[in-house]
C-alpha cells in the first residue's frame, strides 16, 4: 500500500456484493414471515441467532467483509430492537430518558461481545453509535426539556452549541473526545495500517470528528460576526493539523461542510446568492483537492517541526529529511 493511501475497503469483489444482496433478500423474507408470528420480542432473538450463525460462515470462515459488515448492521438492529421492545414493555409508563439509556447500553454491550468475537471493524462503529446513544440519554436524563425543545422547535443547531444547550454540547463533545482516544488507541497499534487495528481506529474516528467539530464549529459560529467566524476558522485549521498529524483523513471530513460556511462568508462578494455558492465550490473543492493531493508532504513538513511528544514515534511514518 502507498504512503498516501489510508486503508479503507467495504468489499473485495463483485461476489461480496451478490451475496450482500442476497442476505438482504432473505431478511427481508424472514422478516416478512416473523411479523406473521406477531410477537416482536422472538422475532429478534430469531434475527440476532440466525445472524450470528450466518456470520460464523461469511466471517469467521470466508473472511467476507461487506457481508460482514452487513450482518453486524442486522444484529445491531436486532438487539436494538429486542431491547426496546423489552425495557418499553415493562413498563406502560411514557419512555423517558432511563429506557433509552438502559437500550443503549444493552445494546453497546451486545455490539462488544459481537466485535469480540467476529472480530468485524464495522462493529465498533455500531458500539460508537449506541454509545452516542447513551451520551444522548444522559444529557436528556439531566436537562431533558432544553435538548427536546432544542431540537424540535426550530432551533436544531443550538442542540450542539455551548451556550444555548451546555448539558448536550459537553456530553456530546466527551463522547467525541474519548472516540478520538478510542481511535488513537487502535492507531498507535498500528501505525503502518496493515491490520484490522487500523480499520477499527478510523470508524472511530468517523464518530469522533462530528461529535467535536458539530460542537466546537457551531458553537463558535452562533457567535456570529467577525470573531465568531475568526475563531471558527482557527478551530478547523486546528482540527485540520491533528488530522495531519495522525494520517486521518476521515478526521478532517467532518468539517468540510463548515469550511464552506466559512468560505461563504469570507468570499461574500455582495452579489447574488448564484455567484457566492459558485465561488464559495469553486474555492473549497479546489482546496481539498490540493490538501488531498500534497497530503503527504505538508504531513512530513508538520511532522518534521513539531517538538518530540509521546507516541509520536506511534504515528504513521514520514519522510523524515527535507
Amino acid at each position: 500500500m502507498g504512503a498516501e493511501d489510508e486503508p479503507f475497503e467495504l468489499f473485495k469483489g463483485f461476489s461480496e456484493i451478490f451475496v450482500t444482496v442476497g442476505l438482504g433478500i432473505l431478511y427481508g423474507g424472514f422478516m416478512a414471515i416473523a411479523m406473521l408470528v406477531g410477537n416482536p420480542i422472538i422475532v429478534m432473538v430469531l434475527s440476532a441467532a440466525i445472524t450470528i450463525a450466518l456470520a460464523y460462515y461469511f466471517t469467521l470462515k470466508r473472511r467476507m467483509i461487506l457481508p460482514s459488515i452487513a450482518l453486524a448492521i442486522v444484529f445491531a438492529g436486532s438487539v436494538g430492537g429486542l431491547s426496546v421492545f423489552s425495557i418499553f414493555d415493562l413498563d406502560a409508563a411514557t419512555p423517558n430518558g432511563y429506557h433509552f439509556l438502559a437500550t443503549a447500553t444493552f445494546g453497546a454491550i451486545a455490539m462488544l461481545g459481537y466485535f469480540w468475537k467476529f472480530r468485524v471493524p464495522f462493529a465498533i462503529f455500531l458500539f460508537g453509535l449506541f454509545g452516542a446513544g447513551i451520551a444522548f440519554s444522559i444529557a436528556g436524563i439531566t436537562a431533558p426539556e432544553s435538548i427536546f425543545a432544542s431540537a424540535f422547535i426550530g432551533n436544531a443547531d443550538g442542540v450542539f452549541d455551548i451556550s444555548r444547550n451546555p448539558t448536550m454540547a459537553y456530553t456530546m463533545l466527551i463522547f467525541g473526545i474519548l472516540a478520538f482516544l478510542g481511535g488513537m488507541w487502535f492507531d498507535v497499534r498500528d501505525p503502518y495500517r496493515i491490520s484490522r487495528l487500523s480499520a477499527c481506529g478510523f470508524w472511530l474516528h468517523i464518530l469522533a470528528a462530528p461529535a467535536i467539530v458539530n460542537v466546537v464549529a457551531l458553537s463558535l459560529l452562533n457567535l456570529e460576526g467577525t470573531m465568531g467566524y475568526g475563531l471558527a476558522a482557527a478551530a478547523l485549521v486546528v482540527v485540520a493539523v491533528i488530522a495531519l498529524v495522525i494520517d486521518r483523513r476521515s478526521f478532517l471530513t467532518a468539517g468540510i461542510i463548515y469550511i464552506g460556511i466559512i468560505l461563504a462568508w469570507a468570499l461574500d462578494t455582495g452579489s447574488s446568492d448564484d455567484w457566492s455558492i459558485a465561488i464559495t465550490l469553486l474555492v473549497m473543492g479546489a482546496f481539498i483537492t490540493a490538501l488531498g493531493t500534497w497530503w503527504v508532504q505538508l504531513r512530513a513538513v508538520i511532522m518534521r517541526n513539531l517538538p518530540a511528544f509521546p507516541l509520536k514515534n506511534r504515528l504513521p511514518p514520514y519522510q523524515e529529511a527535507a
